[in-house]
């Protein structure tokens, strides 16, 4: 099974750059499953149904989330809405929306799209590797492949959960601090993992916001109204193929396109 991942999509800069690419990548890799992390579409902020609609209609399959899903209510409305947009599974019992989704993929069989987030520096939720392995009890007789996005600042937190889960799931997807790390590898059990798969979206920025407001932020230790950046539009995420038989990973490789010029 051929699954594309694609990093954190933030605002119009990065919606454009996946409407303009994913359909030659996507033949290019000959991909049957497309996942995005949309947490940022909405000009970095949740994705509401326009953002949704569009990526859905150009053949991604699965978008999900983090903690900025519930920064606008439109955002909050479309998450009721479509299953197909996943949140984080361990926000407290109760709250809305779904976080994981078992699709049929062709003639590959089923997959499991699994949404989770990091404790360590972010919002006091549910025990992620708690919750995913109550998860996985429920569904691991549904879907051999398993690919969870775990959406979290930490970087040993995400490496963490990844050894806990290896061979348990198929891939373990970091995502949430929009800097590509180059760790991408299977690990002992077979799963595939990438601390983070970066960002989709404009580089001439601090993680896709224009720079005044990021740096009046730190100097002066105040809120600033931040804007998404225009310039310097990449694509960042990654290529999986993962044995539908075993759920185990048989490639990884990190797509960073296009690549920076020796100016950066």
């Amino acid at each position: 099974m051929n699954i594309l991942f694609i990093g954190d999509v933030v605002g119009k800069p990065g919606q454009s750059m996946v409407e303009t690419w994913l359909p030659n990548i996507s033949k290019k890799y000959k991909c049957d499953f497309v996942i995005v992390n949309g947490e940022n579409l909405s000009d970095g902020k949740g994705c509401t149904e326009k953002e949704g609609k569009a990526l859905f209609d150009l053949g991604v399959d699965v978008i999900t989330g983090g903690n900025h899903t519930w920064d606008k209510q439109t955002s909050q409305d479309y998450l009721r809405a479509e299953p197909r947009y996943i949140r984080p599974f361990n926000y407290p019992k109760g709250t809305y929306g779904n976080g994981y989704i078992v699709t049929e993929v062709k003639d590959k069989g089923k997959i499991a799209v699994v949404n989770l987030q990091g404790r360590a520096f972010m919002a006091p939720i549910d025990c992620p590797f708690r919750g995913l392995e109550f998860l996985l009890n429920r569904i691991k007789s549904e879907a051999k492949v398993i690919v969870v996005d775990f959406h979290a600042e930490a970087t040993a937190e995400k490496q963490a959960l990844a050894f806990n889960f290896d061979g348990k799931v198929s891939a373990v997807i970091g995502t949430h601090t929009h800097v590509q790390t180059c760790d991408e590898r299977i690990l002992p059990n077979g799963t595939s993992f990438i601390t983070d798969a970066g960002m989709t979206g404009p580089y001439d920025s601090v993680i896709g916001m224009k720079t005044d407001a990021a740096i009046n932020r730190f100097i002066y230790q105040t809120p600033q109204k931040y804007q998404t950046a225009t310039d310097n539009i990449h694509l960042s995420g990654v290529f999986l193929k993962i044995d539908p038989e075993t759920g185990k990973a048989l490639e990884i490789e990190r797509i960073f396109f296009p690549e920076f010029d020796h100016k950066i």
